[in-house]
C-alpha cells in the first residue's frame, strides 16, 4: 500500500488525540510502515507503541522481539504481548525480566477469538500481567463473563480488539439510519455508537479499530467525546443491533 495516505491517517489520528499504536511481526510489513512514518512525523516516543511474540522457544522469541522494536525504531518498547498465548509462561518470564531491565514498560498477553477469553483469564489468574487484548464488540461479549470483571478487580488494562467485529457487523449497519436516540450519547455514526458501546464498558481501557483512510479515522475518534453509554443504554445498542 502506498505510504502516502496512511501518514495522512497517522498525522489525524495523532492530531484527534489519538497515542496508541498496535502492532505484530505478523501484520505484512506492519511494524515497519509504523516506525518509519512515526519517524519521519517525528512522533517516536510521542505515542505508546504496541507490539506482540508469536514464536515457540525463549531464543526465538527474544530475536522476534527485538527485531520488532528494531523496525518500530523504538530502544524501550511501551508493551509487548503474548499473541494467542503461545508459550505463554516461558515468554512472560522473558518479559518480566526485559520490564526489570527498562526493555519495557509493559507485559500483556492477547487471544484472536473471543472464545479465548477465558484460557486469558486463567492466565491472569495465576500471572501478573499489565495488559490484555481480547476481542470485543457489541457481538462478541464472551469477556463480559469472567474476563472484564477480573481485570478490573486485578487493576489489569483491556485493550479491545475487532469492536466493529472484523466489520461485519458496521457494513450490515450503515444500510439503516442511526437511530435518533444515538444524540443522547453523542453520536452521529453507526461508528461512533458501536465504539462507544465498547468503550463504555468500565473494564476497558482503549478500543483499537484498524483504519487506512483518514475519514474514518475522524469518525472513529470522535467516539472519544462527548457522553459514554451507561449500563441501560449500552444495552439499547445490543438490543438495536440484534433486531438489525
Amino acid at each position: 500500500m502506498e505510504r502516502s495516505p496512511l501518514e495522512d491517517v497517522l498525522k489525524t489520528f495523532v492530531t484527534m488525540g489519538g497515542r496508541v499504536i498496535d502492532s505484530s511481526p505478523m501484520y505484512g510489513r506492519a511494524e515497519q510502515v509504523a516506525g518509519d512514518l512515526l519517524a519521519r512525523l517525528k512522533l517516536t516516543g510521542s505515542v505508546f507503541v504496541a507490539t506482540k511474540v508469536w514464536t515457540s522457544g525463549k531464543e526465538a522469541g527474544i530475536k522476534q522481539m527485538r527485531e520488532s522494536m528494531a523496525r518500530l525504531r523504538v530502544a524501550r518498547c511501551d508493551l509487548m504481548q503474548v499473541h494467542n498465548l503461545l508459550d505463554v509462561d516461558l515468554h512472560l518470564d522473558t518479559l518480566a525480566d526485559w520490564k526489570q531491565r527498562g526493555l519495557i514498560r509493559h507485559t500483556g498477553i492477547t487471544h484472536y477469538t473471543a472464545s479465548g477469553a477465558e484460557a486469558v483469564a486463567k492466565v491472569i489468574e495465576r500471572r501478573p500481567v499489565d495488559f490484555v487484548q481480547i476481542n470485543y464488540s457489541v457481538t462478541e461479549r464472551d469477556a463480559e463473563k469472567r474476563l472484564l470483571p477480573l481485570c478490573r478487580e486485578r487493576g489489569v488494562a483491556v485493550l479491545a480488539n475487532r469492536p466493529f467485529a472484523g466489520g461485519d457487523v458496521i457494513r450490515s449497519l450503515t444500510r439503516r439510519p442511526l437511530p435518533p436516540w444515538a444524540a443522547e450519547i453523542d453520536c452521529t455514526s453507526w461508528a461512533q455508537l458501536l465504539l462507544k458501546f465498547v468503550i463504555g464498558h468500565p473494564a476497558i481501557t482503549c478500543a483499537i479499530p484498524a483504519s487506512s483512510k483518514a475519514a474514518h479515522v475522524r469518525d472513529n475518534m470522535a467516539a472519544g467525546i462527548g457522553t459514554l453509554p451507561g449500563e441501560a443504554m449500552r444495552q439499547r445498542i445490543v438490543e438495536t443491533v440484534r433486531a438489525a
